[in-house]
């Protein structure tokens, strides 16, 4: 509680956990020879997406395709990739979302690995991946047998730098301005890394320390209804300020006839988030009609870090790989939220403290064989993961107070755990698999199956000893498919198909009842969930433009089965039968008769139990067109031009009707230009970006969401031979987010339209400016 009081009296406290990088896998195989500095640095011509000899149709994209608008984090470069949209804060590129879909749909891997995410909903956030780690991105729009089968909507591999990447150093040193913070904030952002030979092997070390501020402003309004009256608005500040630490080191070296790849990768997440807000009634922002204050802190200490080995050489008539990796997640959360309400003279205090550990052993041992005319490869996949979770509750109240103010620590109930807040979940994964591959004149192929099994155990310490010990196991086939075809050498058809799976929520399937978790309705997972299934497919057309572009179009389809979405238990909730109670002896006690007493009891039965239950069938489906060129056909080689656009849709049956997925974009839009001016060794460029709206539908509430466009502009300058200048700017439209929520007490509400609330509610902020120096040796 000291400790409370001392971060308290800065309205500052602390943590609310942010995932990040967990583990990377083994190193990435060379895609040609060691890169200079120079080239890395500088390149001197326009860099377009790869066309890449994949099989299963994938978008392939180096870190130099990104690295002139001088991204942050690994979610910042792929805001310029197709069909990847993000439900994010303003300045914020957390939860990839391929076509659109919840980014649990999405897998994340690092060099080819799965990688545990700290998400109830298993996702992983690619914000806390410093871009300066990464040697090339590629989105994967399909599945293949060697990899994990949890991508029902694609899968984004990040492949880092190994010690082949690079051969020698480069220095990074560079400045942010945000100037709608206050005093126009600055930053810093310091990176170094090097390649080369050492000893028998080859070594790459780098370190990287960058400065992130996100300063937002908020405003909502809230009415009645739809076009009625304006019950109140809320002025917030939303400022978000930190400091990411990353480190990452690979050695490769020949060792006993076979190759030896070792790396290993930590990421820290330091950062505080300080929201505070002032609601005034009726919309008339003065003194006089200020209703509640309201401030709320946290700080966010997240450690991530990973250690891998593959060992790989011919043996058996083939080739054999071991790999073996631990990777481990360390959350600390600390909130506090104080709010003031003005017209009843009481302060609300309550403080939230988290702790949340994942730890993930993968292990695999895989051969290759040529058969000559085919390729076969087959292997053993097996993952075990511990998740241990500790959330502490605690609140106080004071009346009669006349002015905010944080209350003592011994003002506070005693800390408890909230429901479903001391858990454990153990999980192990063996996933076998087998898979053909081979390459016959204009055709190339692969087919394979995969048999993925899962144990998993949650223990719930909230919950009756009877309940607290929930264990479930399943084996799903997972085959799957591509070829690709040469029509000539500039053009080539890709068709893939392949069953994938999404596994259920954390919180889904834990046994604790959560009071008011949707709106007023209770939650109770349900333990027996199955995972969700799709059959898919995917038929592309890529064409060759001259040298270097390139210029395809992809149509998906997704039929899933066994979705999960919440459903009416027919139980009313705790609050509902206690204001039953309480309306039924207050009629009793005003003389009222049993029946009449009876009919005041049933007309407060209005809210319920939920829970999630696997309920049917979706589908999604969506175009996808993607140019990336020089302009060397019109004259203007030193010219680059990319443009693609995503068209999304879906439908999925609810409580309601029809709708589509939860919060899928109508559509992503990317387009820019690179320009370079050899004879001035300098360059420019621009990008423009636009995400559709997103709809959204669960009980209790429903809301829209609208993203304003987005700029950012580069000029680049080499001063030397070794030595470029870049600046940057980010945001420069202030882009805005903008929700309109619709909120209601019951499901029949919802229903008859009944509101509860009706919010609009506006999120801005400002541009970001980068002034970056890179110096290679």
């Amino acid at each position: 509680m000291k400790t409370m009081l001392l971060l308290g009296a800065a309205i500052a406290p602390l943590a609310f956990a942010m995932p990040a990088l967990a583990q990377s896998g083994p190193a990435a195989d060379p895609q040609g020879p060691v890169s200079s500095l120079e080239e890395v640095i500088v390149t001197g011509e326009p860099v377009m997406r790869n066309r890449t000899d994949d099989v299963v149709p994938t978008l392939s994209y180096d870190l130099e395709y990104f690295q002139r608008f001088e991204p942050l984090t690994a979610g910042d470069a792929l805001k310029r990739v197709p069909s990847v949209a993000f439900l994010s804060d303003i300045l914020e590129s957390d939860g990839v979302r391929i076509r659109g879909l919840d980014s649990a749909y999405t897998q994340i891997l690092i060099n080819g690995e799965r990688v545990p995410g700290a998400n109830l909903d298993r996702s992983f956030f690619v914000d806390r991946i410093p871009a300066e780690l990464i040697e090339r991105v590629e989105v994967v729009r399909s599945s293949s047998a060697n990899r994990s089968g949890d991508a029902l909507a694609g899968a984004v591999n990040i492949v880092l730098r190994d010690a082949l990447s690079l051969d020698g150093g480069y220095l990074r040193l560079g400045a942010l301005n945000f100037p709608d913070s206050d005093a126009g904030a600055w930053g810093g952002t310091y990176g170094a890394v090097w390649g080369g030979q050492a000893g028998p092997g080859r070594l790459l070390v780098g370190g990287n320390i960058q400065d992130r501020r996100n300063p937002k402003a908020k405003y909502s309004q809230r009415f009645d209804e739809p076009g009625g009256d304006l019950d109140n608005t809320e002025v917030q500040t939303d400022v978000r300020d930190g400091t990411d630490y990353s480190a990452n080191a690979s050695y490769i070296v020949d060792l006993a006839g076979g190759e030896l790849s070792l790396d290993g990768v930590f990421v820290r997440t330091d950062r505080v988030q300080l929201e505070d807000s002032l609601e005034y009634a009726g919309g008339v922002e003065t003194a006089a009609n200020l209703e509640t204050i309201n401030a709320n802190p946290l700080d966010i200490r997240t450690d991530n870090w990973s250690l891998n080995g593959r060992y790989r050489r011919e043996m058996l008539g083939g080739e054999t790989t071991v790999k073996l990796g631990f990777a481990s997640i360390d959350d600390a959360q600390f909130e506090r939220e104080t709010e003031f309400d003005v017209a009843d003279e009481e302060i609300g205090d309550e403080i939230t403290d988290t702790q949340i550990t994942d730890d993930e052993l993968q292990a695999a041992l895989e051969h290759q064989i040529d058969l000559g005319a085919m390729t076969l490869e087959f292997g053993v996949q097996y993952g075990e993961k511990t998740r241990d979770t500790r959330i502490l509750f605690a609140e106080g109240e004071a009346d009669n107070e006349t002015a905010f103010r944080l209350l003592d620590p011994t003002e506070f109930d005693d800390a408890e755990a909230v429901p479903g807040g001391i858990s454990t979940i153990e999980e192990t994964r063996i996933d076998p698999y087998v898979m053909l591959s081979g390459e016959n004149g204009p055709l190339k192929w692969e087919a394979g199956l995969r048999y993925e099994t899962t144990d998993v155990a949650l223990t719930d310490e909230t919950v009756d000893p009877a309940d607290r010990v929930n264990e479930q196991d399943y084996g799903l086939f997972l085959p799957s498919a591509s070829l690709r075809f040469r029509l000539s050498d500039s053009d080539r058809v890709i068709l893939s198909a392949a069953r994938t799976v999404r596994r259920p929520n954390f919180d889904f399937i834990s046994p604790a009842l959560l009071e008011g978790e949707y709106g007023d309705n209770d939650f109770l997972g349900n333990p027996d969930l199955e995972p969700e299934t799709a059959w898919g497919a995917d038929l592309g057309f890529e064409r060759r433009l001259g040298r270097r572009g390139v210029v395809g179009i992809n149509l998906f389809y997704r039929d899933v089965t066994d979705l999960i979405e919440l459903t009416n238990t027919g139980d009313y909730s705790d609050e509902a039968i206690g204001n039953a109670e309480d309306a039924r002896d207050e009629a009793l006690a005003d003389g009222d008769t049993p029946a009449e007493a009876q009919a005041a009891y049933e007309a407060e039965l209005t809210s319920f139990v939920l829970t999630a239950e696997n309920v049917g069938d979706g589908q999604v489906w969506g175009v996808e067109f993607d140019l990336s060129t020089p302009l060397d056909f019109i004259g203007m080689p030193d010219t680059g031009v990319f443009l693609n656009y995503s068209w999304l849709d879906s439908s999925v049956d609810d409580f309601m009707g029809e709708r589509r997925f939860n919060s899928q974009a109508e559509y992503v839009f990317n387009a820019g230009f690179t320009h370079d001016i050899p004879s001035w060794g300098a360059a420019f460029g621009a990008t423009y970006r636009k995400q559709g709206d997103a709809e959204g539908r669960i009980v209790g509430e429903e809301v829209v969401t609208t993203y304003g466009a987005d700029l950012e502009v580069f000029v680049e300058k080499r001063v030397a031979r070794n030595i470029v200048v870049r600046l940057t700017g980010s945001n420069l439209l202030d882009s805005s987010k903008d929700e309109v929520f619709d909120k209601f007490d019951t499901i029949q509400d919802q229903i008859d339209r009944d509101y509860d609330e009706h919010e609009l509610e506006t999120e801005t902020a400002g541009p970001v400016y980068q002034a970056v120096m890179r110096v290679a040796f």
